[in-house]
This record gives C-alpha cells, structure tokens and sequence, in this order.
C-alpha cells in the first residue's frame, strides 16, 4: 500500500539574494528618515543623503530584482509568491527611480512629492522583503 505524504516546506533565499533583498529595506527607510528631517529642518544635506541612500536602494534592489526574474522562469519558483515578490520589487524600483527624479530637483521643489514617494517606496521594499523571506516553494514529497 502506497502512501503519499504531504510535507511542505519553505525554500529558504540564495544567500547573496537575501542581502541584496535585505539591504534595500535600510536605504530606502533612510530614504524617508532623511526626507522628514529635511521637511522638518530645512536643512539641505538631508535631501543629499536621500538622494545617496534612493541611489545605493536602487542598486541593491536592481540586482534583487534582476534575481527575481529569474527566479520567474524556474520550474520550482512558479506560483503567485513569485510573481507578487517580482511585481512589489519592480513598483519599489520604478517608484524609487522616479523619487530620485524628484530629488534631483531645486531644494523645496522636490517637497512634498519626495517625502511621499520616499514612504510609498519604503513600504513596497517592506512588503517585498516580507514576501521575499516568507518562502517560495513548496514542494510535494511522495
């Protein structure tokens, strides 16, 4: 008598993908850190740090979600995880690259769109990281 069992599993993260996933969360609060001490100080050298910190996100989350589609195309990464992972890292990339745009403006022109999109980023890289280490695959062991 032939018995199937069920286990399932969590597939952990490449290491290297899961810093490169981890260090986008950091930046991109910094990111809103600096924009609400700038709004609240004036002071300028809070934008240029944002400006740095969206720059060193950017490129960690590029890289993350250059591994997350990949990770799209393998056989044992298919599901709706995958593609809610890659689709949260892609609007955090794209509204980060945009908020860079914004912080590349004159002084108080980039306020308030920058501190805004600086949260909005913030809380995709969040729930991007959130589902990223909440596991992809799950596998059926018979």
């Amino acid at each position: 008598m032939a018995v199937a069992v069920d286990r399932r599993h969590q597939r952990p993260l490449h290491p290297l993908h899961a810093v490169l996933l981890a260090g986008t969360v950091p930046l991109f609060l910094g990111v809103l850190i600096s924009d609400i001490a700038y709004a609240s100080s004036y002071e300028i050298q809070w934008k240029n740090f944002a400006s740095w910190l969206i720059v060193g996100g950017l490129v960690f989350g590029g890289f993350a979600l250059l591994w997350a589609l990949v990770g799209l195309f393998r056989a044992d990464r298919r599901g709706w995880r995958t593609t809610l992972y890659f689709l949260l890292l892609l609007a955090a990339w794209v509204l980060g690259f945009i908020n860079e745009l914004v912080h590349a403006k004159d002084v108080w022109a980039s306020m308030p769109e920058g501190l805004i999109l600086s949260a909005i980023v913030a809380a995709l890289a969040i729930a991007a990281t959130g589902v990223g280490f909440s596991g992809f695959a799950r596998e059926r062991l018979t």
